[in-house]
């Protein structure tokens, strides 16, 4: 069998709307600068990002609950090649539960020194402590906070 390559270019732009729940998760980011999820009343679940369903019960959440800005990695990934609309590399993006979260919230490690792969990783293995870091000018979106390894 002869396996094929194709290369397929894909620029496709969304302009959607973000609902209540996450529409307030960004607001909350861009005036509070702080990280809030939603519990879910059956199970006491604290889901980040927010969700306006509980991801087990189906149920509505209800309680806007802050997490953070400490947490723990969960997984994580180093990037060294180029991809489109993505920072220039190198660069560390990965998961991160928050302290009173039940869920893991994704976003970039900023001032960690990937230059050595192996010592980087080290630095950034799961369970590791790291606080979350706010943009002094935020603009209500993911880019507007990143993670830091814990002091």
């Amino acid at each position: 069998m002869e396996l094929l390559a194709r290369q397929e270019v894909w620029n496709i732009t969304y302009n959607h709307a973000l609902g209540e729940t996450a529409s307030s998760f960004y607001t909350r980011i861009r005036d509070d600068a702080a990280i809030y999820g939603r519990r879910c009343a059956k199970t006491g679940r604290v889901l980040v990002p927010p969700r306006s369903f509980s991801d087990e019960t189906l149920l509505p959440t209800e309680d806007w609950v802050k997490v953070g800005p400490g947490g723990r990695i969960e997984a994580f990934t180093m990037v060294y090649e180029k991809f489109n609309n993505l920072p220039d590399p190198p660069y560390a993006f990965g998961y991160v539960l928050l302290d009173g979260a039940d869920t893991a919230l994704g976003g970039y490690f900023k001032r960690i020194d990937l230059s050595d792969p192996q010592a980087a990783a080290e630095k950034l293995k799961i369970g590791t402590r790291v606080v979350t870091i706010f943009a002094s000018e935020r603009k209500g979106e993911m880019l507007d906070f990143w993670f830091e390894l814990a002091a």
